[in-house]
């Protein structure tokens, strides 16, 4: 019989969710969503981007992805201690003032997220375009992989992703 994979699970978890949030309670919009299986290095990835449904400037993307380490070691049934997912998620906000609003997304996001992350934010702009404004792809990576111990969590981890959102719609220049 087949038995869904710890990926399988935590992504339909998350995916139940996030539609919930979107659908039923609107308080966001999903403005993207990828499932893919990377056949070049085996690995399973799932995103799902969304904005909240009165601030559509600033984007959350939150992202699981299993490697052929994971997947091969529960499908074979292989004894570690360390399965599961990689859990990111992305932002991305425009900013004016680098260095100020950077700063202060970092400060922000440091409190909400209190756990043990890794933070960085990629500034970029268009090449030949004013530079009046500028993205920031602001990742925070989560340094411990998921599995399906943590899927009581992911309600509490929405609520810090719509927290998170709603402080970078408010970081001004």
């Amino acid at each position: 019989m087949y038995d869904p994979t710890i990926f399988e699970n935590l992504k339909v978890a998350f995916e139940n969710q996030v539609y919930d949030l979107d659908n039923v309670d609107r308080k966001i919009m999903i403005t993207n969503r990828v499932d893919r299986m990377d056949f070049a290095i085996m690995t399973r990835d799932f995103a799902i981007q969304f904005t909240l449904a009165d601030h559509p400037h600033v984007t959350a993307e939150i992202v699981l992805r299993a490697s052929v380490k994971d997947l091969a070691g529960e499908i074979l049934e292989l004894p570690s201690k360390n399965l599961g997912c990689l859990l990111v998620v992305r932002f991305n906000k425009p900013v004016q003032n680098v260095a100020v609003q950077c700063k202060r997304i970092e400060q922000a996001l440091n409190i909400i997220w209190e756990t043990d992350i890794q933070l960085t934010q990629t500034v970029s702009f268009v090449y030949e375009q004013e530079a009046s404004s500028y993205q920031n792809l602001i990742e925070v990576k989560f340094k411990s992989k998921i599995n399906e111990e943590h899927m009581g969590d992911i309600a509490e981890f929405l609520d810090h992703v719509l927290e998170s959102l709603e402080v970078l719609n408010d970081i001004e220049a």
